[in-house]
């Protein structure tokens, strides 16, 4: 999770990636950092992508990624759930490099007022740039849409 500051407070970020495609599938936002957050991102996701059981999906040792909510969910959908080591942010590179690239090329950009501001501004930054538009060396110079367009 990642956070954004606002005039009214901090704006919590969850996000859920596809590792292949660097496609963002899952996001939730809210101004609690509550075990629900990343709950709301990853339910987005499976609605969104309908995982095959035996699917991955890796997260650091959290609390809410630990809780007992999130890892139900996790296992009534037959993931399996490999967690970063103790203190070690580098298991959640691709995570955390989206982090970086949402505040350098949005975040940090302006002040935010309000909360819901930046709410609008990630909502259009994922849909309008980030998935459809955005390029990655890893994927040979095509945005997460594209990219999956091809292998599909």
């Amino acid at each position: 999770m990642s956070y954004v500051w606002t005039h009214e407070g901090w704006l919590y970020l969850a996000v859920v990636l596809d590792l292949h495609s660097r496609r963002v599938i899952g996001w939730a936002e809210s101004n609690r950092m509550k075990r629900d957050l990343p709950i709301r991102a990853l339910k987005m996701a499976i609605a969104l992508r309908q995982p095959p059981k035996g699917c991955i999906h890796h997260t650091d040792r959290g609390s809410q990624y630990c809780s007992h909510d999130y890892q139900k969910i996790l296992r009534q959908h037959g993931f399996q759930v490999p967690m970063s080591g103790k203190g070690n942010c580098y298991d959640s590179s691709a995570v955390e490099t989206f982090f970086k690239t949402i505040k350098a090329e949005l975040i940090w950009r302006r002040s935010w007022q309000r909360r819901r501001d930046a709410e609008v501004a990630i909502f259009e930054y994922i849909n309008g740039f980030y998935n459809p538009r955005r390029r990655h060396s890893a994927l040979g110079c095509k945005s997460p849409v594209a990219f999956e367009r091809q292998v599909a």
